[in-house]
């Protein structure tokens, strides 16, 4: 089950299972890496399943004014023992990013102005990833965007076919349609509907059908060396 019910929190799933010529399995390997929102959503159960799946790292793209849990989080602390690396992808005082992005932060159109406007930070999500001990969890807020970026990024770099990738993306946008995540900011798909989705998916899902088909040029802008392509690649796909 890609599908990953750790209690307090929702749109959680490992990227295993999903078909790939590239691993002798012929699907990505399950238990390496999920992806979801923020982590502070979890309660004390919800970090006992976490850690009975095997979650070692966390990786957090969030801003450093996004992190820590609001009112109303469940209180849980169970991160002992986890490595959590914070390594942003979007820099909210940069001039060119606000511009560009902040109207569309909330689609797949903003992936590829993130990418050339803040390569450094891109570059470094991923790197963090690959340097990460197996069992990692991506999160951003809701797991949807920035996470959707990320994920998409590693399953295409994974021989991941383009439409499956789409796929995880859309599983995401239907997670958190109508959830309030008490983010810093407003997100206007916590209150869409089921026709409201439906119309969203098919504007954006062929956008990130094609940012799947054209990864490694993406990993170009952002300047990923090849070693790191093939660590992450390793990661979803050769067993260690």
């Amino acid at each position: 089950m890609r599908e990953l019910r750790w209690d307090g929190s929702v749109n959680i799933r490992d990227l295993g299972g999903l078909p790939t010529s590239a691993s002798p399995t012929g699907t990505t390997l399950e238990r390496r890496v999920a992806r979801g929102p923020r982590r502070e959503l979890l309660t004390l159960t919800g970090w006992r399943a976490a850690r009975a799946w095997g979650r070692r790292t966390i990786v957090d793209l969030r801003t450093a004014e996004e992190v820590g849990p609001p009112r109303g989080d469940p209180t849980a602390a169970g991160s002992d023992g986890i490595t959590v690396v914070h390594t942003p992808t979007e820099d909210h005082t940069n001039p060119a990013f606000r511009e560009a992005c902040f109207p569309i932060l909330d689609s797949p159109e903003y992936w590829e102005h993130n990418w050339e406007i803040l390569p450094d930070l891109v570059r470094a999500a991923l790197e963090a990833v690959a340097d990460a001990r197996p069992g990692v969890l991506v999160h951003c807020r809701a797991g949807r965007d920035r996470t959707g970026m990320m994920a998409a990024l590693l399953l295409a770099n994974a021989g991941v076919p383009p439409e499956i990738v789409a796929e995880d993306y859309a599983a995401s946008v239907r997670a958190m349609a109508g959830v309030t995540h008490h983010g810093p900011t407003h997100d206007r798909q916590s209150a869409w509907d089921a026709q409201q989705v439906a119309a969203w998916l098919d504007h954006t899902v062929p956008l990130v059908v094609d940012a799947a088909a054209n990864v490694d040029r993406a990993l170009d802008v952002v300047g990923l060396s090849e070693p790191y392509r093939d660590r992450l690649r390793s990661l979803l796909t050769r067993p260690g």
